[in-house]
C-alpha cells in the first residue's frame, strides 16, 4: 500500500466515524440560549469528530399570528416569565426585561440575517448567530430591527476582519438573498413537524439517528452520541478557563462551569 492510498483510507475512515448534527433553532429562542453551555461543551470535547449545521426555525413570525398554548404566550409581555424560567433553570444570564422595554415583533429578520452570514461561510453563520443571541439575551437589544442586525455584522467584522464581508452582508440583506435559504429551513421544520427548539438530529452518515427535543442536560447529548457512534471518544476534556475562553471568545460563567473549566 502506498502512502497516498493509506492517507486516502484514513480520511475515509475519519469521515465514516464523524457524527452529523442538524440543529434546529432560532436566535430569539431562550431555551436555545439556555442550552449553549451543553452545546458548546459537546463541540469542544468532540472537536474534529462531529460536524453540524443550523436550521433557522422561524419561532416568531409576528404577534398577530403567534400563539403558544403550552406556555400561555400570545403577546410580548407574556414572554417575559418564560425567559425568567429559562434563566432560573439553566443558570444562563437572560435579560427578560426586553419584553416590556423593547419587544421584538418577529424572529424572522434575525433568522434571515443568520442565513445571510451563512452565504459567506459556516463560521460566519456560527459567529453571527451567537452574537445575535448575545445582543438580545445579554443586552436586551431588539434583533427584529434592521439597524441592530447590521450593527451586529459591523461589530463582528471589526473584531474578526476576515470572517465576514460587511459590504456583501448588507447587499445580501437588502436584496433578500438570505430569504431563500431561510425558506428551505422553514420547509425542513414543517416536513419534520418540529415545533419546539432547540431540536437536534444526531446521526452518522447513512445510518439511523436520534432526535433530542428541548433543553436537556449534557448527559443526554452524550448518551445520544454514544448511541449513534459507540466507538467515538472525546478529543479533549477539562480545559482551563483561559483555554476555554480563547477557544470560544465570549463565554459566560455558566458555560465555564458546564465545561468544568478550571482557573490555572
Amino acid at each position: 500500500m502506498n502512502n497516498a492510498q493509506s492517507i486516502r483510507e484514513n480520511i475515509e475512515n475519519e469521515q465514516e466515524d464523524l457524527v452529523e448534527i442538524t440543529y434546529y433553532t432560532d436566535p430569539l429562542c431562550c431555551w436555545s440560549w439556555a442550552f449553549e453551555p451543553q452545546w458548546r461543551r459537546l463541540r469542544f470535547e468532540f472537536a474534529g469528530k462531529i460536524r453540524w449545521r443550523y436550521r433557522m426555525g422561524g419561532l416568531l413570525p409576528d404577534w398577530n399570528t403567534y400563539n403558544d398554548p403550552l406556555n400561555s404566550v400570545s403577546r410580548p409581555l407574556q414572554m417575559g416569565p418564560l425567559w425568567m424560567e429559562a434563566r432560573h433553570i439553566s443558570g444562563m444570564p437572560i435579560k427578560d426585561t426586553v419584553w416590556h422595554q423593547n419587544p421584538p415583533e418577529s424572529s424572522f429578520p434575525a433568522c434571515i440575517a443568520v442565513k445571510c452570514a451563512g452565504l459567506q461561510s459556516a463560521d460566519a453563520a456560527e459567529s453571527y448567530l451567537r452574537r445575535c443571541r448575545e445582543a438580545v439575551m445579554l443586552h436586551g437589544k431588539n434583533i427584529a430591527k434592521q439597524e441592530v442586525l447590521l450593527e451586529i455584522a459591523d461589530e463582528l467584522t471589526k473584531e474578526y476582519p476576515h470572517l465576514l464581508d460587511p459590504r456583501r452582508f448588507r447587499e445580501d440583506w437588502q436584496t433578500g438573498a438570505g430569504k431563500d435559504t431561510f425558506r428551505e429551513d422553514l420547509q425542513a421544520v414543517r416536513i419534520h413537524n418540529f415545533g419546539r427548539f432547540p431540536t437536534l438530529t444526531i446521526q452518522q452518515p447513512g445510518k439511523a439517528g436520534v432526535v433530542i427535543v428541548g433543553y436537556r442536560p449534557y448527559s443526554v447529548l452524550l448518551d445520544a452520541i454514544k448511541q449513534v457512534a459507540p466507538q467515538l471518544e472525546p478529543s479533549q476534556k477539562s480545559p482551563t478557563a483561559e483555554v476555554y475562553r480563547n477557544y470560544w471568545g465570549n463565554v459566560t460563567e455558566r458555560e465555564l462551569d458546564e465545561a468544568g473549566a478550571t482557573v490555572s
